[in-house]
């Protein structure tokens, strides 16, 4: 990932609101179980999951393959839930990626030593798709716990779609 492109999240992470517009956004397309797990992140992960929900959008009108839109859209959602607030501050999150990409084996001493915002930044996926099992969202766990997986083949077209939206944003 380039420079350019980090030093863009960080400022959409500092500068991330929810708008009333986006409360009535999540609102159509989570049910309460749902947008608790969705609150329970912080405003910059908020932020991102619907910015990628957005571009999910754009990308399912683009795309005639015929996709569950409202499934895609849920999935984009809630594709970081693994990560509440306070896991995994912004400047966390900085130090995180800063250490991983210039020290990783001193990175993952630290994850073994029992560092919690490497832990949660490296198994975010699957945290948030042990969630989403346990409020009975099969399907959606099914994607979201591969969503930063190294890409397959044989990969859905929907975790394709998800890879696409997310790394974008």
């Amino acid at each position: 990932m380039s420079v350019f492109r980090r030093i863009r999240q960080f400022i959409q992470a500092v500068t991330a609101r929810v708008t009333v517009d986006d409360g009535k956004y999540i609102s159509a397309h989570l049910n309460a179980e749902e947008q608790k797990i969705f609150f329970a992140m912080s405003v910059a992960d908020q932020a991102h999951s619907l910015r990628t929900a957005y571009k999910i959008e754009r990308l399912v009108i683009e795309d005639k393959r015929g996709v569950d839109r409202e499934f895609l859209i849920r999935c984009a959602l809630l594709h970081d839930t693994g990560r509440r607030n306070g896991d995994l501050t912004i400047m966390g999150k900085v130090f995180v990626v800063l250490i991983t990409t210039l020290a990783p084996g001193f990175a993952d001493r630290m994850e073994i030593n029992g560092n919690r915002a490497l832990y949660v930044y490296h198994h975010h996926a699957e945290l948030g798709a042990q969630k989403l099992q346990r409020i009975g969202l099969f399907k959606e766990a099914k994607i979201i716990a591969k969503h930063h997986a190294p890409p397959k083949p044989d990969d859905p077209l929907e975790l394709k779609l998800l890879r696409l939206a997310d790394n974008e944003n």
